[in-house]
């Protein structure tokens, strides 16, 4: 016990030196500092006005109390502005409400219609061909099928006997500059089969179209199974193909074993399932029921 304590003498020593240096350094720093009075504050809150007037007047914006502020020898005031004032004056009556169009200071610009040649529109035709089993409806329902052509697409018609097509093209009283192709579509219709009266609606309505299939697209038949899908499709007397055509508003026309439907896209879809369930096999009776259903959603449509 005697060692440890001769051990901890010289440290206690050193500790007490270090306690009393400290005690003389903190006299003399509280010494230094100065005793805060009430005169300061005042002095403070001028300092800190006179510093924020000298930013104002450098940096900010220009008020009319800061008229002629100078800083680093340019001089900024505040640009004087004079008031626009917009008057509108009614000239005898022009441009009120009800104001007769005579009475207007101009006439209006009346420029005729630029012809096909004046739009730089070249002189283009289509050829549609005619498959020779449409050779002699075509030839018993000429004048009919031309006549909405001529008469209110203003196009020029013509058939060609040695290629075996009907041509059509521009005239110089053709107005819309898609009536070319849409002749050229309604004739398309007549050669697919379609009646004059069906392939009509091609020329008055623009959201028709014409699908295409075959019957080996769906299912490979051959023989009598191809001979007895088509009758599938077609029904006794037509009846089938009747009822799809009535419930989804679509005509359908069938030539051997290709088939044609001309409608609306929605419609198409809507008559192309039922005629593909028909060539899978399916009982007319269950295509008739599923028909029953789209029409009463169409009819909820409408």
């Amino acid at each position: 016990f005697s060692q440890s304590q001769s051990y901890l003498r010289p440290h206690i020593a050193v500790r007490r030196s270090w306690e009393a240096m400290a005690k003389k350094e903190g006299a003399t720093e509280a010494a230094a500092v100065p005793v805060p009075m009430d005169d300061d504050d005042d002095l403070l809150e001028r300092e800190g006005t006179e510093q924020q007037g000298e930013e104002g007047a450098g940096y900010g914006p220009v008020r009319r109390k800061d008229e002629g502020v100078s800083s680093g020898g340019i001089v900024f005031k505040p640009a004087e502005v004079e008031e626009c004032v917009v008057e509108t004056v009614m000239e005898d009556g022009a441009g009120e409400e009800g104001a007769d169009a005579s009475k207007a200071p101009y006439s209006k610009p009346d420029f005729p219609a630029l012809t096909p040649k004046q739009q730089g529109r070249r002189r283009e035709f289509r050829r549609v061909p005619v498959p020779m089993n449409r050779l002699t409806p075509l030839k018993a329902s000429w004048v009919d099928i031309i006549k909405p052509v001529v008469e209110n697409l203003k196009l020029q018609v013509r058939m060609n006997t040695k290629r075996r097509a009907v041509e059509i093209r521009f005239s110089d009283n053709t107005e819309d500059i898609g009536s070319l192709q849409k002749a050229a579509d309604y004739f398309k219709a007549f050669m697919l089969g379609f009646d004059q009266a069906d392939a009509i609606a091609l020329l008055r309505l623009d959201d028709l179209f014409i699908e295409s299939f075959e019957v080996k697209d769906v299912k490979r038949l051959q023989g009598d199974h191809l001979a007895r899908c088509i009758g599938r499709i077609a029904g006794k007397d037509g009846k089938t193909k009747h009822a799809i055509e009535n419930a989804t508003r679509t005509r359908i026309a069938l030539c051997d074993d290709k088939i044609h439907i001309l409608g609306s896209f929605a419609n198409i879809r809507l008559a192309r399932d039922s005629v593909c369930s028909l060539i899978l096999g399916s009982a007319p009776g269950k295509v008739y029921t599923k028909l029953r259903t789209v029409s009463k959603r169409l009819q909820e449509r409408i």
